[in-house]
């Protein structure tokens, strides 16, 4: 780096020194071009200089580029550094914290604790500091376009066909069936970890400390908390879904609320049961129970992370808010016309023929492109969007919901930064905790487990919204997925393994893309009369013929 301010400084002199020295050397002719009759050498020279100071500039721009480069990544390293001493150092309680002591054998072998957990502090989404960039928006404009053509394309393909236009959105009503049913699900689900969670916490925290046999009390409302998430939150949403055979996208509303819902009831009852057992370590008078409001409020924060308090804008711009939600909306139509222009006529013109690694291999890479569009197109739909909606409605001031997963080199880099959200519950929650719980030399199998429990999670979601059991993302998330996050890791920087990341993320999107719809349309046209439940699990895909 120093050598490379030496090459910068003296190009720079040479810069300023050339023309001195052309002063120097050629007063005669600049005395003869000053006094011209027609003036044409005055201009002529003027084109000169221009010309001259044009090819020098271009010269320097990359390396003055890579010097202001250099130093906002130093600045940044040390802002970074800077905010994990202050979260290290924070005076936020842990549960293990709270059973640490000057006797405590556990607190002497320094397995420590986790750390006092994440500091929310105002800061805008990434991409809404980069769409201020004339060149990142038109990227944004791009794909507005595509848009247009794809509403194009479909329309005119309709009026060619039909000799009219069709605007019927005919898999759009069949994917949001039974909305009705989906809502007052959602409705029971959020009044049930509304009260029961709060009510059962709110029980044992008063009774702590007056109980005679506080582990007993502890034991029997862990007990009851336990239930409440696998019976109530766990299997009856569940129940609702396959009762009722909901369509997909009215399934995926029940599921991802349920999986959020679980997630926040554990981060409120494990961020508050620390202070409740310091406070009667310190035998104090007052317990701290959050109210109701603050609760309400973290039910509906775009964070998984509780706390009774979070850093708020000063207000709340409502133009924004509606910009948002119809961003989410066009991605929805977008996502729509992809399905409609690219999928579907993919899937329904595969021919009568058995499954083989010809058709295979085809599918997948026919399936590439509209994979990735709706990997793109999710991730600015949810974790932009409708997550900034809701921040901006609630005044909620942190909303770096994700980072900058695109530059990662990575795979354990592109896991931290794609979804902050979920990445902090992992982290702070399952993470750090299996650390306390056994020793810091176990990290590969506290990685292992986090692993384990996300690939798990994500494939339940699948399992359920399909109405199949297929297993394609969990190999994938599970086998690949935690191989390239041990091979490829932070000590990958060069360019080269953000074109390998991209490439694999290519592949894998087509590959599920394909898995899953092959296996979606063979099970829609090769339907069993009586099916087992070896049926719900075996591949349909791999035996059936069938014809579209």
């Amino acid at each position: 780096m120093v050598g490379e301010e030496m090459s910068l400084r003296k190009r720079l002199s040479k810069s300023s020194e050339k023309p001195e020295g052309k002063e120097d050397q050629g007063n005669p002719t600049k005395e003869s071009l000053e006094t011209p009759s027609n003036g044409r050498a005055n201009i002529t020279q003027l084109i000169a200089k221009k010309i001259q100071l044009t090819a020098e500039a271009e010269e320097l721009k990359p390396f003055f580029m890579k010097e202001v480069g250099t130093h906002f990544d130093d600045f940044v390293t040390n802002l970074i550094e800077k905010s994990a001493s202050l979260d290290n150092g924070g005076c936020a309680l842990t549960t293990f914290s709270v059973l640490e002591g000057e006797n405590n054998h556990r607190a002497k072998d320094m397995r420590a604790p986790p750390e006092h957990g994440k500091i929310f502090v105002v800061r805008r989404s990434l991409l809404d500091e980069l769409f201020e960039v004339d060149h990142i928006r038109t990227i944004y404009h791009m794909f507005i376009a595509l848009l247009i053509l794809f509403i194009l394309s479909t329309l005119v393909v309709d009026y060619i066909d039909e000799g009219r236009l069709v605007l019927e959105f005919s898999l759009m009503s069949y994917a949001f069936g039974k909305l009705p049913v989906a809502i007052w699900t959602w409705c029971t689900m959020f009044l049930c970890t509304l009260s029961l969670p709060y009510f059962l916490f709110q029980h044992w925290a008063r009774g702590y400390s007056k109980s005679s046999h506080p582990v007993i009390h502890s034991l029997f409302h862990g007990l009851l908390f336990m239930v409440f998430q696998i019976g109530v939150l766990g299997l009856g949403p569940t129940f609702v879904v396959l009762a009722y055979t909901l369509p997909p996208a009215s399934r995926c509303i029940v599921i991802f609320e349920q999986i959020r819902l679980i997630m926040k009831a554990h981060s409120f009852v494990r961020e508050n049961v620390p202070r409740v057992l310091n406070s009667a370590k310190e035998k104090s008078r007052t317990v701290p129970v959050p109210t109701v409001n603050q609760y309400l409020y973290f039910l509906f924060a775009p964070t998984l992370i509780y706390r009774d308090n979070y850093p708020r804008t000063p207000t709340i711009r409502w133009g924004y808010v509606a910009m948002q939600f119809a961003q989410v909306f066009g991605c929805l139509f977008y996502v729509y016309y992809i399905f409609e222009r690219l999928c579907a006529p993919l899937f329904r013109n595969i021919k009568q023929e058995p499954f083989s690694a010809r058709v295979l291999v085809l599918c997948v890479f026919n399936s590439i492109l509209p994979g990735v569009l709706i990997l793109l197109l999710t991730f600015f739909a949810f974790l932009h969007c409708w997550l900034n909606a809701f921040a901006e409605m609630l005044r909620f001031g942190d909303r770096m919901f994700y980072k900058d997963w695109w530059n990662s080199t990575s795979y354990s880099n592109y896991y931290r930064t794609w979804n902050v959200v979920v990445h902090d519950w992992l982290y702070y929650y399952a993470y750090k905790d299996f650390l306390w719980f056994f020793t810091k030399k176990f990290r590969s199998a506290a990685m292992l487990a986090v692993f384990a429990v996300s690939a798990i999670v994500h494939e339940y979601a699948l399992a359920v919204c399909l109405s199949f059991f297929y297993p394609v993302l969990f190999v994938l998330f599970m086998f690949f997925g935690m191989a390239f996050n041990f091979i490829v890791n932070d000590s990958r920087k060069r360019p080269i393994w953000n074109i390998m990341m991209w490439t694999s993320l290519f592949a894998g999107n087509g590959v599920i893309l394909c898995f899953y719809s092959q296996e979606w349309y063979a099970r829609q046209h090769c339907p069993l009369k009586n099916p087992t439940f070896l049926d719900y699990i075996r591949p349909r895909s791999w035996t059936c013929r069938y014809v579209f």
